[in-house]
């Protein structure tokens, strides 16, 4: 059998097995919303729901911690395995955290579900480390783009999101195939996805164009207050609380608070129907803020769940609240603040610019890629994937910039054999 061959057949088995699992998981992630919403009390016992969660991790998880960043250092470095474990305990985990009113999203869960999918695949059909790492990626795939129902972006995301400035599309058909099966396994079981209408697309005029170079530095802040907030919670809850089982007890009670101080549930779990608002009615100015911070205070202390999701509606509602502000449409500045801060947090702007025509048109595109690459350019080379390895230089000084330059220059000339 043909290398060729082995890995199609590899990417629809890993479709199927992940958009099964994907549509497993956003129905019970359904359910376990609806439970969490109607039944107010499940809150306070979110701080016992974290202890079980760590303590679970601590007993049987070990390296599946990590959890997306395993599954990246395992593409990079072929001697990292990612554990079939890693699917029950993360699936698991992620509805608990919903259940009783954690902030998380469901990303990183679909992701690593495909992750450990094709890890055990690879393991059973015995590949070599370089077919392992195409099924990685094709588990990222077929989970990302099962999970939202962009097979495009989820295509791409598998390949950007690995190394900060670089992209190799060798696995490009792979990951495409993975994505497709696994969308398409999705639609077939009959699990919807949520759409969110833009109610007007303005005319792109040089003024337009200015104005969405400031929102896209301002969706680029965004995106790394969101980065900043996480790593903050993560660093200093670990200093101060060294105890694992006492600091996500201790973050449980903070999100407690911090929910009972904004007076409703709109920012708790998944935050669909204050992302729905951001495309509708509007939303307050400080949403984003608040999104922010309960997502930080949940994932940072160790309760489980993606970022994706919660990128996705704090970069909405900053996104309504910028264009109120300048004057443009609100539900269009939503539609770009929702994949430029995921560009910003992710360092994945191809990916999210796909992502934004499969999910709001075509008729974006201009648009989106404007704002994008400008939040994507200002954000800087960190995010929220520790182990996303930078792939493109970054000159720390104007004298290191002049050093490349000049470099540069002498290189052409002896090109050309000016020297």
């Amino acid at each position: 059998m043909t290398r060729f061959l082995r890995q199609l057949i590899a990417a629809i088995c890993i479709g199927l097995l992940a958009g099964s699992a994907s549509a497993l998981f956003l129905v019970l992630l359904a359910y376990v919303t609806h439970v969490s919403t109607t039944t107010t009390w499940l809150l306070y016992l979110l701080p016992g729901a974290g202890v079980f969660i760590v303590g679970l991790y601590q007993r049987v998880g070990q390296s599946a911690a990590a959890g997306n960043n395993l599954i990246i250092d395992a593409i990079h470095q072929p001697q990292t395995t990612v554990p079939f474990r890693m699917l029950p305990l993360i699936l698991l985990t992620t509805l608990l955290t919903h259940l009783f009113g954690g902030s998380a999203g469901r990303e990183g869960t679909a992701v690593q579900m495909g992750g450990s999918l094709a890890g055990t695949l690879a393991r059973v059909m015995r590949l070599d480390p370089h077919d392992t790492r195409v099924l990685l990626m094709m588990g990222i795939s077929a989970g990302f783009g099962s999970v939202f129902g962009t097979p495009v972006a989820g295509a791409v995301f598998a390949l950007e999101v690995l190394v900060r400035g670089q992209i190799r599309y060798q696995s490009l058909g792979m990951t495409l195939v993975a994505a497709l099966v696994g969308d398409q396994t999705v639609r077939m079981i009959g699990v919807p996805h949520a759409h969110y209408q833009v109610a007007l697309v303005p005319t792109l005029t040089p003024w337009l164009m200015g104005q969405l170079i400031v929102a896209g530095v301002i969706f680029a802040m965004g995106g790394l207050a969101f980065v900043w907030m996480l790593h903050v919670v993560e660093t200093y809850s670990k200093k101060i609380l060294p105890h694992a089982l006492i600091r996500v007890f201790t973050g449980g009670v903070l999100v407690i608070g911090v929910t009972l101080l904004l007076g409703t549930r709109a920012y708790n779990g998944l935050s669909l129907p204050l992302l729905a608002d951001a495309f509708g009615s509007g939303v307050p100015t400080w949403a984003f803020a608040a999104k922010v911070l309960l997502t930080a205070l949940t994932l940072g202390v160790g309760f489980k769940g993606g970022e994706v999701t919660p990128l996705f509606v704090i970069g909405a509602s900053l996104g309504s609240s910028v264009g109120v502000m300048m004057g443009i449409e609100p539900t269009f500045m939503a539609a770009l603040g929702f994949v430029a801060v995921f560009a910003a947090a992710t360092n994945t702007p191809l990916a999210c610019i796909l992502m934004g025509i499969e999910l709001f048109g075509g008729a974006l595109l201009l648009p989106l890629m404007l704002v994008t690459v400008v939040a994507y350019a200002s954000s800087g080379p960190h995010g929220i994937y520790g182990a996303q390895r930078i792939g493109e230089r970054q000159p720390r000084r104007m004298h290191d910039v002049r050093r490349i330059q000049l470099y540069q220059v002498r290189r052409w000339l002896r090109r050309w054999r000016i020297q």
